[in-house]
């Protein structure tokens, strides 16, 4: 969609531009979430008499989450203080996360205390505004409007991202930057971003370098330490993480992005250390937690991992945030730690929790069977796998027809129980399907060698890792020679042949570019395009925030758009 003709509002003092926004609240939707009925109610009130009608409330994160799936919200307006520990905050970057409020959403905290609003304004999901208690309706009314125009003057941006059209969403940023000079440092962040998304190291250094001859952002330092390791200068993308740390602690991206540079040099220890600074700054966030857990359990630091599971689990109740591989986790941990009869405890909470769930009864499974090989009773154990098979082979399918997603360390721990039983052609069947759908995944992989180091047999498991990596480099530079000969159509089929083999990310996102190059060729293909598309909501699924998956679906969309088709990329 051009915008070129498209006029941008003139400054927020202009009294005509006041009263089109004025006019423009009282038809918005609004969610006030506050655990006390008496705030909601006088919450309520003070929109009513801003005119404003349509309003719904929440006191429970549970009861925010249906509020939020059943309807579209303009404005969100939360208190800090949550039902369950949990923070305004922290409920935004679940909301953001699970992609169940709009980037055009204006999100608004209230508090009582002005320390927490440096938090808020530090955070890498960074909220509208706060409003401090206690306002008035016409301070409430001033913020609404000042957040209400700052997204009228982002809207093409959101637009575009929401669309998957990243370039166009760049020419948006630029308009932005050229036109609107008091909003150019949303712009450039924006930009800098989606330049990291689609892989474009360079020039989103670029743009953060920017920004920081201007201004120091820990936002524009933190785009910066990115690109400085996404082109491997980890020294001094750790140096500019620890300055941000050192600057504003608070910032806790700084540290989750810390971990990774740790990572990436095979310094666990650290890597475990830096998530466990952020998770003590804001304990209850549970994507944190789970990646503590995960990097302690990797380290062998098996209390850590207990408590942050046990956390996991308890915060995630009622969430959409909750997964069966937060108990199979603990379960799991428990049994290496020696604690069999918690470990089962936990196995009966998964029977209970995920009742009527064929994933959840599988985890239950495997968690048990797990239990009494420990106890050394491989006989039972070995009843429990082969009921686990057959529930897995039902799983697949399932996921297969709903377009589900299966969880992959599940699988890994029934080729585990598989091992342990003496089923070593079904383990070995499992190792090869998952490590080779998931061969971009390095968490997964060294989950992988984790298991064959605990059945003794770390050598031949290596070997097996290095036949599937040779196996998939051969499927796909058969795909690729045929694309470079121009033989654009047996590219497409070989590609579509290694997925329907190996339905990793790099097949998924390779097949879908090939489609997407041939119909630019040849012209629009509604199958084609169908597969495609499934094809990248596959790899979303995966990893959402893969350059390679943000690349492919920007070239879905340029080719749609090409041919006058609107893509619908979800």
């Amino acid at each position: 969609m051009s915008t070129s003709n498209t006029k941008t509002p003139g400054p927020l003092d202009n009294d005509e531009m006041l009263l089109v926004l004025q006019q423009s609240l009282t038809k918005k939707r609004v969610l006030i979430i506050d655990r006390h009925t008496q705030a909601r109610d006088a919450l309520r009130q003070m929109l009513g008499a801003l005119g404003v009608t349509a309003v719904h409330g929440a006191g429970n994160s549970a009861e925010v989450l249906r509020q939020v799936k059943a309807n579209r919200f303009d404005l969100v307006l939360s208190d800090f203080v949550l039902d369950d520990g949990r923070d305004g905050q922290q409920l935004l970057e679940e909301l953001r996360h699970a992609h169940l409020i709009q980037l055009s959403t204006v999100y608004l905290i209230i508090t009582s205390e002005r320390s927490k609003t440096n938090v808020v304004a530090l955070a890498e999901l960074a909220p509208d505004d706060y409003l401090i208690k206690p306002f008035t309706a016409e301070q409430l009314q001033a913020r609404l409007i000042k957040a209400i125009y700052k997204k009228h003057v982002l809207r093409r941006i959101y637009e575009y991202l929401e669309r998957g059209a990243l370039e166009e969403a760049i020419d948006a940023c630029d308009r932005v930057i050229q036109q609107q000079p008091v909003y150019m440092y949303d712009a450039l962040r924006f930009k800098g971003e989606i330049l990291h998304q689609l892989g474009r190291t360079q020039e989103a250094e670029a743009v953060f370098r920017r920004v920081l001859e201007g201004r120091v952002l820990p936002w524009a330092k933190m785009g910066l330490a990115i690109a400085l390791r996404d082109r491997g200068a980890l020294d001094e993308a750790q140096g500019l993480a620890e300055q941000v740390i050192d600057e504003a602690p608070d910032y806790l991206g700084a540290y989750d992005f810390l971990a990774s540079v740790h990572e990436a040099r095979e310094d666990y220890a650290q890597a475990q250390a830096a998530l466990q600074r952020a998770a003590d700054v804001s304990p209850h966030n549970t994507l944190r937690q789970r990646q503590v857990g995960d990097t302690a359990a990797q380290n062998k630091d098996f209390l850590t991992a207990k408590k942050a599971y046990g956390r996991v689990i308890e915060r995630s109740r009622g969430s959409s945030l909750r997964s069966v591989d937060d108990y199979a986790n603990l379960s799991r941990v428990l049994v290496e730690r020696g604690d069999v009869t918690a470990a089962r405890r936990i196995a009966g909470e998964m029977k209970r929790e995920w009742r009527g769930d064929k994933q959840g009864e599988l985890a239950a499974l495997v968690a048990e069977s797990l239990c009494l090989d420990a106890e050394g009773t491989p006989e039972r154990a070995r009843e429990l796998v082969e009921r686990a098979l057959v529930l897995q082979s039902e799983v697949r399918a399932e996921a297969a027809a709903k377009g589900r997603h299966v969880s992959q360390r599940l699988e890994v721990d029934l080729a585990h129980a598989c091992y342990a039983g003496g089923n070593k052609e079904a383990a070995d069947r499992l190792m090869k399907q998952v490590a080779a759908e998931n061969h971009e995944d390095p968490h997964l992989i060294k989950h992988i060698t984790s298991v064959f180091e605990k059945t003794g047999q770390l050598d031949v498991g290596k070997e097996m890792l290095a036949q599937v990596g040779r196996e998939i480099i051969e499927l796909n530079n058969r795909g690729v020679l045929a694309a470079r000969s121009g033989d654009l159509e047996a590219a497409v089929k070989l590609l579509i042949q290694a997925v329907d083999q190996v339905p990793s990310l790099q097949f998924l996102v390779n097949a879908a570019k090939a489609i997407c190059t041939l119909m630019d060729k040849k012209g629009w293909d509604n199958d084609l395009a169908a597969r495609a598309l499934t094809y990248l909501h596959r790899a979303q699924r995966k990893d959402r925030k893969s350059a390679k998956v943000a690349s492919a679906r920007a070239l879905y969309v340029t080719v749609a758009k090409k041919y006058g088709v609107t893509p619908e990329l979800g």
